[in-house]
C-alpha cells in the first residue's frame, strides 16, 4: 500500500520548530503521484496516457505512467498487489483466465463482469472500473469489395461463399487446432485456397487482391481506415476482451475523486475507434501523449 509521508514530532522541542515554520503544528508531504501500469502494445501505451491525462485533468491528482511491462499481466497484476502500481488498463478475459485461473468458453459476459469484481475484491481488494466500450478479440477480416459483394457481415454469413475466396493467414494461426482449423470447423468454411503469409503483411495482402480473408484482432489499426471489414463471431466463438480499468481499492480511499474520474470512460472507445487511434501511433508515427489529448478533447473529457 502507498503511505503518504508524515513529519513526526520527536520531541518537544522538535513539535515547537515545527509550530513555528508552519503556523499548523504538523506538516503533511504532498500526495505521491498514481502510478499507472500498461502492457507492451501500442494500444496499452495510448490507454495509459489517456488514463493520466484523464485523471489529472479532471483532478488535482498527478499520475506516473510506466510503459510496456514485459509479461504484461502476468508481471503487472504482482506489482499491483504489492502496492507498486494503483491501476492498469486490463481486458476481462485475461482476467479471468490469466489471474483467476477459469475457463471463458461460454461464459456470458455479465456474467463474468459480476465475477470479477467479486473475485478481484475478494481475492485482491481491487476492483474494475468502467467498460471503455471496445473489445479487442479475435476476429476473421473480409476484403471491404468481397463483403459487399456476396453480402457477407458475419462468420455464418462467410460459409456459403468460402469456397469462391482464399484465406490468407500467419503459418501459426493456421497450424493451432485453435485457430484456422476451430473456426473453419466451427463454421463450416471451404475456401478456394489457404496461404500462409506473415503477420505483418497480411492487410497489405489483403488490399491488394492476394487474399480475400485474414485473421486478425478487432481494433488492429488498419480496420480503422483500410476497405476492411471484421466480421461478426455471431456463434460466439472467441471470447470477448473488454477492457476496462483494474484499480487498487486502497488507492480509491486515498484518492476520493479517482472512481468517478475513471467512470469517466465507460462507453468512449468502439473497436473501429480504437482501431484508429492505434493507426495514428503504429501507422502514422504520432506521439501517443498526442493521440490521447486529442482523443479526450473530441469526446468533451478534456478541455483544449
Amino acid at each position: 500500500m502507498k503511505k503518504s509521508l508524515f513529519l513526526i514530532a520527536a520531541g518537544t522541542a522538535f513539535a515547537a520548530a515545527v509550530t513555528l515554520f508552519s503556523g499548523t503544528g504538523s506538516v503533511m508531504a504532498a500526495q505521491e503521484p498514481i502510478q499507472i501500469a500498461t502492457k507492451p502494445m501500442t494500444e496499452q501505451y495510448i490507454l495509459g496516457e489517456i488514463l493520466k491525462q484523464l485523471i489529472e485533468g479532471n483532478t488535482d491528482y498527478t499520475c506516473e505512467v510506466t510503459k510496456g511491462i514485459g509479461g504484461g499481466t502476468n508481471n503487472i497484476m504482482p506489482a499491483m498487489k504489492s502496492g507498486e502500481f494503483d491501476l492498469y488498463p486490463e481486458y476481462t478475459s485475461s482476467g479471468y483466465v490469466l489471474v483467476l485461473g477459469h475457463d471463458a468458453r461460454g461464459v456470458e459476459d455479465d456474467a463474468m463482469w459480476d465475477q470479477l469484481l467479486s473475485e478481484y475484491h475478494d481475492q485482491f481488494n481491487m476492483t474494475w472500473i468502467g467498460h471503455y466500450g471496445f473489445n479487442n478479440t479475435y476476429c476473421l477480416t473480409i476484403r471491404g469489395d468481397v463483403a459487399r459483394e456476396y453480402g457477407v457481415a458475419t462468420c455464418s454469413d462467410l460459409a456459403p461463399v468460402s469456397d469462391k475466396l482464399i484465406f490468407g493467414g500467419n503459418p501459426d494461426y493456421i497450424e493451432r487446432a485453435d485457430g484456422f482449423n476451430l473456426v473453419c470447423e466451427t463454421y463450416g468454411y471451404e475456401f478456394k485456397d489457404v496461404k500462409g503469409i506473415d503477420i505483418g503483411v497480411k492487410y497489405a495482402a489483403l488490399e491488394s487482391g492476394a487474399i480475400d480473408v485474414t485473421n486478425g484482432y478487432t481494433t488492429d489499426a488498419q480496420l480503422g481506415v483500410q476497405d476492411v471489414v471484421a466480421l461478426e463471431d455471431d456463434l460466439h466463438l472467441q471470447v470477448n476482451y473488454f477492457c476496462s480499468t483494474v484499480v487498487r481499492e486502497d488507492t480509491l480511499e486515498e484518492y476520493p475523486d479517482l472512481a468517478d474520474t475513471l467512470m469517466l470512460m465507460d462507453g468512449t472507445l468502439t473497436d473501429k475507434e480504437m482501431a484508429a487511434l492505434n493507426y495514428k501511433v503504429e501507422v502514422e508515427e504520432q506521439d501517443e501523449a498526442a493521440v490521447a489529448h486529442d482523443f479526450l478533447v473530441e469526446k468533451g473529457l478534456l478541455k483544449e
